[in-house]
């Protein structure tokens, strides 16, 4: 699993729907495994495939004019249930970023939990990049997480985005929370002079 991230140039996946729930993402009835193995192959199960099991070819994912590690969504996205599963199916499918107008606050801790970086971007930039897309399906964003910015290599326009200060560093150093607290080990042991136990 790619853990870094600094700067991602990429072509994307788009996926105009609003509104879309954690159980269209990942259906409740693949909800019973204990590990994070195989959920990718499950992401939006119910649009990819029909009741045969059969790919539905103008569902993006089964649309071979489109690729890459960046999901382009439409405004909401996220919303329903605060079931982790559906961070884990986004970055078990190869996503490695999520960009919409607006994301469950829920939804987006999952995701930078498991180091899916979801960037925040005005409805006029996130109408521009689906035109950009419609238009030539090999559109490439660059997103920067060290500026905190996305562009669109197609019309040069770019955005800042926000995000967590220590969940930026938590990505650009891929470090889960143990392992931040684990590279600061001055810290800690500053901690542990100035700490009282009382056992």
């Amino acid at each position: 699993m790619k853990r870094k991230f600094t700067t991602l140039k990429s072509c994307c996946v788009p996926i105009s729907i609003e509104n879309i729930d954690t159980d269209q993402i990942i259906p409740a009835r693949f909800l019973k495994a204990t590990t994070r193995e195989g959920f990718g192959e499950n992401l939006f199960r119910d649009w990819r495939y029909d009741k045969q099991g059969n790919p539905i070819p103008d569902f993006p994912l089964n649309n071979q004019n489109y690729a890459g590690e960046i999901l382009v969504a439409g405004k909401n996205f996220g919303c329903g249930s605060s079931r982790e599963h559906a961070a884990w199916a986004i970055q078990g499918y190869g996503f490695r970023v999520v960009v919409s107008s607006y994301f469950a606050d829920i939804f987006k801790n999952n995701a930078l939990n498991n180091f899916v970086l979801p960037v925040l971007v005005s409805e006029e930039f996130l109408k521009e990049l689906f035109a950009s897309i419609d238009k030539n399906p090999k559109t490439e964003i660059i997103v920067d997480l060290e500026n905190k910015t996305i562009s669109n290599c197609t019309t040069g326009k770019s955005e800042h985005f926000d995000i967590n200060a220590y969940k930026r560093q938590c990505l650009l150093n891929g470090f889960d929370d143990v392992e931040y607290l684990l590279s600061k080990p001055e810290v800690i042991a500053e901690y542990e002079k100035s700490a009282t136990y009382n056992f």
